[in-house]
């Protein structure tokens, strides 16, 4: 029997009113808290491939078939990292397991590109993906505030 593929199994957890992704986020916002490290919580959205309009014909995969599309607006590619603070310049992106077929390396890579292009290379830029990693990431933090 195969295994059903599809959108990774989080369990979601509610914590200060605010839902969390994952328990990896939730622990990871527990310890900046324990910190006291000033941080935002998914509030920074960023462009990192601006929309645009395809001029001509393109054909796809739909819900029923295939699709063919023409002179569609194409969608805008954007990131949220789970924390960010602008105070102490970083952001931290948690991440578990990540399956092959995930766009989110690809979207990491365009986000890197797009802190290099925005002048950000002074931020710190973190992808812990266990509760020890996190440590290690809050604790370098609290290191570089002193």
């Amino acid at each position: 029997m195969r295994k059903k593929r599809g959108a990774v199994n989080r369990k979601k957890s509610t914590y200060d009113g605010i839902e969390f992704q994952s328990k990896l986020e939730l622990y990871c916002y527990k310890k900046l808290k324990e910190a006291g490290i000033e941080f935002q919580y998914e509030e920074n959205t960023y462009e990192i491939f601006p929309a645009f309009k395809h001029h001509g014909k393109y054909g796809k995969k739909a819900a029923r078939g295939f699709s063919i599309k023409e002179n569609r607006p194409i969608r805008a590619v954007t990131y949220t990292p789970d924390f960010v603070s602008d105070q102490h310049k970083f952001i931290i992106e948690t991440k578990g397991y990540v399956p092959s077929q995930h766009s989110f390396p690809l979207r990491f890579k365009m986000f890197l590109q797009f802190c290099k292009q925005n002048n950000m290379g002074d931020y710190s830029i973190y992808i812990p993906s266990n509760q020890k990693q996190v440590d290690q990431v809050v604790q370098d933090i609290v290191n570089n505030s002193q």
